[in-house]
């Protein structure tokens, strides 16, 4: 299938690792330029060159989304090279805490990560998307907007709103050509994850090697229909669809990625 991103500039936030990486190799595999945002200048810098030696088109772009200033640099340094016609906001972070360890700092932190700088950089890039008459806008959301957990509640919480002001912003592009919608993953299998499971495998009894610790994690955690971990991938595929004419009529969709953990049918 040719998603016919040939000719079309994507800025992909939080770029230089996981889910971010994934997405920026594939929409460059199928033609797209893509500016990659990070904040390591090493990590970012070596996504864009793998990029380039297998024949893909990448820049970078450094600085923190979470400061009015930076973000409206990170904005302008997107747009030297031509206007951006995609934006993935994937950029986002997250402290595994309880209800009495995240403070109210700690919720207005994550908040301002999670959901401000993602506004910023849709109130950047937006308007001219609106003004050409095409344009996608993808917000990488999670099965915890809506199946929120008893742990991290700041985080739980931040990713409902990602959800929310997506829907918000497709009812706000009626009639532009441009879309908006989320693409919500399950447990992805990046290395922040398989850290936080290997750690805390062999206390909980699943075992001490990543063989033996895998399928228990699964089953104890992210219990799903395929009984696995998903691969960043498999995200970076729902994106791309998103992005493509293909999926033109398709806007305030939440499309799920997660094996079959959410249970609900809507």
């Amino acid at each position: 299938m040719n998603l016919n991103l040939t000719g079309k500039r994507a800025l992909v936030t939080g770029a230089s690792l996981g889910l971010g990486e994934a997405t920026s190799k594939l929409l460059a595999a199928e033609g797209a330029t893509v500016v990659i945002h990070g904040r390591d200048k090493e990590r970012t810098e070596r996504v864009a060159r793998e990029i380039r030696e297998v024949g893909g088109s990448a820049t970078t772009v450094l600085g923190d989304l979470a400061d009015d200033d930076s973000a409206a640099e990170v904005a302008r340094a997107a747009l030297d090279g031509g206007p951006v016609d995609i934006l993935v906001n994937n950029a986002g972070f997250y402290r595994h805490l309880s209800w009495t360890e995240a403070t109210p700092d700690e919720w207005r932190n994550t908040y301002n990560v999670n959901v401000v700088s993602g506004v910023r950089m849709i109130q950047h890039l937006v308007p001219a998307m609106r003004e050409r008459g095409w344009g996608r806008v993808i917000t990488i959301g999670g099965g915890l907007a809506s199946q929120p957990m008893n742990t991290h509640p700041q985080y739980n919480a931040t990713l409902a709103a990602r959800h929310n002001l997506a829907v918000s912003l497709a009812r706000d592009l009626k009639g532009t050509g441009v879309t908006s919608n989320i693409v919500s993953p399950g447990a992805i299998l990046v290395e922040a994850t398989k850290e936080l499971v290997t750690h805390i495998g062999p206390e909980r009894g699943w075992g001490d090697t990543w063989e033996e610790i895998r399928p228990n994690a699964v089953e104890a955690l992210i219990p799903n229909d395929q009984e696995r971990f998903g691969e960043p991938d498999e995200i970076a595929a729902a994106v791309a669809y998103l992005c493509s004419d293909y999926a033109q009529y398709v806007s305030g969709a939440t499309i799920r990625v997660d094996g079959g953990l959410i249970r609900s049918a809507f």
